[in-house]
């Protein structure tokens, strides 16, 4: 059995210790802000706390998806090395990265017709993404072969579930995922909304609570009535919100018990989408 390696792409929301600690090669996305272009790993741009406050400053912020070339540059050593690949990407219904990714499987393949190179579209995002890619590397320590790795990763994932509030309604609006008159009711009202990354990756207002500590509860509310009755590895990312996603680690230990719990920055790129006060938990669940 040839040895595989797992890679990823950077809206997995890892820090530089996990990627470093289930051995990851890290394909980055990139990100415009204002005038200051960088690549969306650990360590380079602004601080988090700086790169929102610029956000609330009015800086704009775009992103892009690696190309061919990066998705070559950064597979090919693995496979000159007689290594097989697996690669799981970022939501195709968020980004170009996953498409992007499969042409460079497809070019890469003609180059080394020996390897096995699989490309994996897992519809998740943010640390949602990164617990899958948790299991994936669970697999691969106990022995597992890619072919069986691949088919664990595509059972699992109908059951990564991504819920999530945001502090500020004015990013939802400018994504186009509640209307203008919505967003500035619900902004004096002190709604927040409910959301979810559905089986489709695509993202979807479910409920909506009155106050912050409310749409932190009702996070793992949805835990409760959802998740499978298996050994949790809970993932809770946050954009420059901390505390309130201790809270909500410290409500998921008391009612859950779960194996581990990791908490996490989200990244600028998925950042630039969701603004600050951002908070997602992700867990195993009966269906997204």
């Amino acid at each position: 059995m040839r040895e595989f390696i797992i890679a990823t792409d950077s809206c997995c929301d890892f820090t530089a210790s996990l990627i470093e600690e289930m051995e990851l090669t890290v394909v980055p996305l990139s990100v415009l802000l204002g005038a200051e272009s960088f690549r969306n790993v650990p360590g380079e741009g602004p601080d988090p706390e700086t790169f929102y406050q610029r956000l609330e400053r009015g800086e704009s912020a775009q992103t892009s998806a690696p190309n061919v070339a990066l998705f070559k540059e950064l597979l090919r050593p693995h496979l000159v090395a007689g290594k097989d690949i697996l690669y799981l990407g970022f939501s195709s219904a968020l980004s170009a990265t996953y498409q992007n990714a499969t042409i460079a499987a497809d070019e890469l393949r003609e180059e080394f017709p020996e390897a096995q190179i699989v490309v994996i579209d897992t519809l998740c995002a943010s640390l949602g993404q990164g617990l899958l890619v948790d299991l994936a590397v669970e697999q691969r320590r106990q022995g597992k072969s890619l072919e069986e790795v691949r088919a664990f990763v595509l059972e699992q994932l109908p059951h990564i579930d991504h819920w999530f509030t945001v502090g500020d309604l004015k990013h939802l609006r400018r994504g186009g995922r509640l209307s203008a008159g919505k967003a500035i009711l619900g902004s004096l009202l002190h709604i927040k909304p409910v959301m979810h990354t559905d089986i489709d990756g695509k993202l979807k207002p479910v409920d909506t609570v009155k106050g912050r500590r409310k749409s932190l509860i009702a996070l793992v509310d949805k835990m409760g009535e959802l998740m499978l009755p298996v050994e949790q590895r809970v993932y809770i990312c946050h954009s420059d919100c901390l505390e309130d996603a201790q809270f909500v680690a410290e409500l998921v230990k008391e009612r859950f018990q779960p194996k581990s719990v990791t908490i996490a920055p989200i990244g600028p790129v998925i950042g630039a989408h969701t603004g600050r006060n951002t908070v997602g938990l992700f867990f195993q669940g009966e269906h997204r």
